[in-house]
């Protein structure tokens, strides 16, 4: 249990898949962010257009400290955008934007992953703060070897799967905003090449979510199968 190379090897191609989707992510942001858009409009500009061709005058736009910091915050119905994408006039900018306004047409329409999302995250919080104390329990009582090991894994199992189940509904969440995103540009609002520059930088970071799945369901599997009850007990 102190050292365990299947444990490290597991961390290890967790990291390494969230560092590549990263490090994608920001090397795409930052090649399109020099790339100009035709139209001369901010992100900022873009997001408002958005909003008011989807008919939605109740979301407020705000600029918010940081790079790649953008989000869409349902409960005050905020969407802040980072400064280079608030204020750039770029196909990177473009395309963050328009992403997190596809969040807020999501919200304003009821789309049912945001709604499951939203309100499993006190659920992953939790089961993310104390799954590995039960875990842990879990193995120093024996795993599957003892009733009451036995039963904390499987206790354990569950919390911790409460987040792999998060990053899992996080993908159609994000998937299905970058193609709102795209739909609304595309053609008016961008040429072909500022589209393509765009879906680009969005596909980009949609690799960072499958990336934090990937790792979480490793890890899950992992402690499966360390507490015996995937594939027998690992001495």
């Amino acid at each position: 249990m102190i050292f365990d190379p299947f444990y490290l090897a597991v961390m290890g191609l967790g990291a390494l898949l969230s560092f590549g989707a990263s490090w994608l992510t920001k090397r795409r942001f930052r090649k399109y962010s020099q790339l100009a858009t035709r139209s001369g409009l901010t992100g900022a500009e873009i997001a408002r257009a958005i909003l008011h061709d989807n008919g939605i005058s109740d979301v407020r736009v705000e600029a918010v400290a940081g790079t790649l910091s953008d989000h869409y915050d349902p409960t005050t119905r905020t969407l802040r955008l980072s400064e280079p994408v608030y204020g750039g006039r770029s196909m990177a900018a473009f395309g963050v934007a328009a992403h997190e306004v596809g969040h807020a047409i999501q919200h304003a329409r009821g789309y049912a992953m945001l709604r499951f999302r939203s309100a499993w995250v006190p659920v992953a919080s939790t089961g993310s703060r104390i799954s590995i104390f039960v875990i842990l329990a879990a193995f120093f009582m024996g795993g599957v070897t003892t009733a009451l090991g036995e039963s904390l894994a499987w206790v354990g199992i569950g919390l911790f799967a409460t987040t792999t189940v998060f990053t899992l509904a996080t993908l159609p969440v994000e998937f299905d905003a970058s193609r709102r995103a795209l739909q609304c540009l595309d053609g008016r609002y961008v040429t072909a090449e500022e589209h393509d520059g765009a879906r680009k930088v969005l596909s980009a970071a949609a690799m960072t979510y499958v990336a934090a799945f990937a790792a979480s369901l490793m890890t899950l599997l992992y402690w499966a199968m360390r507490l015996g009850l995937l594939g027998g007990r690992r001495s």
